[in-house]
């Protein structure tokens, strides 16, 4: 057959993509199209979102594909990060430019919500993993401050939503992004009517859910006339990044069913999971503070954020701005030759949430734990990567206690399985086999659910069985098995955290 070509437009939160993903009827290639930076812009003490500024880049990405791939393109989806949001006014009108998750509003909020519903009736309702930054105390936080958008919205969209919109003019309410703002109960497969109503957030804001695979119809005219695309439709992934990856991950079993493998999406978040049938709401999840976030075709989420290779971005971006402009290749070499298991710190330490200078926090917090303090830019970077290793570790542990049965392989998918030493590094901690990608997990996730929609690809069991087939992986036997155990009760020691 002739190449069907989608487009996944993959949106993170330190730079996007338009991709092409191609099917011949037997494989999947993807392709870039276009690529550009993203982040937070600072103003008077907050951090937004550009996301006009996002759309235009989008929009060239698109009118590129057309040149490119021309009449192949069957459709167009987005996926981007969790919790954030846009608010419209009653013409559909952006009232503000949404803030970051990072942006520091949200410090002390989820404290204290707790005093009008506690920790347990919070976790009743939603499952989800208690992050300050999450939706619904981003919300408290703008009715706290009265800010005037409760006066004027009329219709809450999460990011990916608010980018549907744009390129299709209908409004929809996602499931799997709409799954992380923690008010959406994952029982009744609605949105929560009693948080809603005890933290006074209007539940004229949202709409019914919509599930992954959704066709939302064509590309506006508008739209069309900008880009050149003509009939191509606008298809739901699973919009939440993690979602996308965790359809791609290349595992051989009943999607859903028990099975002996989780899997790690890595990249400036390390989302550790498994994948079941139904949420699991119980006292040990909400004790270990894991997440039941939704996935495609029913499926649940039960993951744990870990803050992944963020702490060495910013390693990166300080080094910088210092004069030393060192390549994520350089980083890692460097890394490599350094002494392993000399430092570590806890990656979700507060200190390392949004500092002003990542590797001072770093050392500052060696000193203060009694460690060797690292000097050099290849030991802080050491540092950063044997304590990711050694937190998804610890992840570990807690997960096969909430699985009740053995994990023996980690998929390891996204970006972050670009890094050799990370690799190993995990496989060494956790004395565990890890399959290392596909790297471009989301996008593939992202345009496999467009495939299915078209009805091209039959369903995600088969989907994955076309991505084990299509795309390379790499594997890691565990080495040094004493060593890394002793220094994981190092590690345990240090950072005050255990299971």
């Amino acid at each position: 057959m002739a190449d069907e070509t989608y487009l996944p437009i993959d949106l993170g939160a330190s730079g996007g993509r338009v991709l092409a993903g191609c099917w011949n009827g037997e494989t999947l290639r993807l392709e870039e199209v276009s690529r550009f930076s993203n982040g937070g812009i600072p103003v008077r003490g907050r951090l937004y979102w550009d996301v006009l500024g996002i759309w235009q880049e989008v929009l060239g990405g698109l009118r590129k594909a057309q040149q490119d791939y021309g009449h192949q393109i069957k459709s167009v989806g987005v996926d981007t990060w969790g919790v954030d949001f846009c608010l419209l006014d009653r013409q559909d009108a952006l009232l503000a430019n949404p803030r970051t998750y990072r942006d520091r509003h949200t410090t002390g909020v989820m404290v204290e919500a707790f005093k009008t519903l506690s920790r347990e009736e919070i976790f009743a309702e939603t499952g989800l993993q208690f992050m300050e930054f999450n939706t619904l105390y981003q919300l408290i936080a703008l009715r706290e401050a009265d800010s005037p958008l409760f006066d004027v919205a009329e219709k809450f969209l999460m990011m990916p939503d608010y980018f549907h919109w744009l390129l299709s003019g209908e409004i929809s309410n996602e499931l799997t992004n709409s799954s992380t703002t923690q008010f959406y109960n994952p029982t009744s497969k609605t949105w929560s009517e009693k948080l809603l109503e005890t933290f006074q957030i209007p539940q004229k804001w949202f709409g019914p859910l919509s599930e992954p695979g959704t066709n939302l119809g064509n590309l506006t005219k508008e739209v069309a006339h900008e880009t050149g695309l003509q009939g191509v439709n606008v298809v739901l992934p699973g919009t939440h990044d993690t979602a996308s990856a965790v359809v791609a991950v290349p595992a051989d079993s009943v999607p859903g069913e028990p099975s002996d493998w989780c899997y790690v999406s890595s990249g400036t978040w390390s989302l550790m999971g498994i994948e079941t049938a139904e949420p699991i709401l119980t006292e040990d999840v909400l004790k270990l503070n894991f997440t039941n976030e939704a996935g495609v075709f029913g499926t649940t989420r039960l993951l744990k954020n870990i803050t992944g290779l963020w702490i060495v971005q910013e390693c990166q971006r300080i080094w910088a701005r210092n004069g030393r402009d060192f390549s994520w290749a350089e980083l890692a070499a460097m890394a490599a030759k350094a002494p392993a298991l000399e430092s570590f710190i806890d990656p979700d330490h507060g200190a390392f949430a949004s500092p002003s200078d990542m590797p001072q926090a770093i050392a500052e917090f060696c000193s203060d734990t009694g460690q060797k303090v690292p000097h050099e830019h290849d030991a802080f970077i050491r540092c950063a990567i044997d304590s990711l290793a050694m937190k998804q570790r610890y992840v570990l542990e807690g997960l096969e206690k909430l699985a009740g049965h053995p994990i023996k392989k980690i998929h390891v998918v996204g970006g972050g399985t670009q890094n050799e030493l990370l690799c190993q590094a995990t496989a060494n901690a956790t004395g565990r086999l890890v399959i290392a990608g596909p790297v471009e997990a989301t996008a593939i996730g992202n345009l496999v659910m467009q495939a299915i929609s078209a009805g091209s690809i039959g369903s995600l069991a088969e989907a994955r069985q076309i991505v084990r087939k299509s795309f390379p992986t790499k594997t890691y036997e565990p080495q040094d098995a004493g060593r890394w155990e002793e220094a994981y009760e190092h590690f345990l020691t240090v950072t005050k955290i255990r299971n």
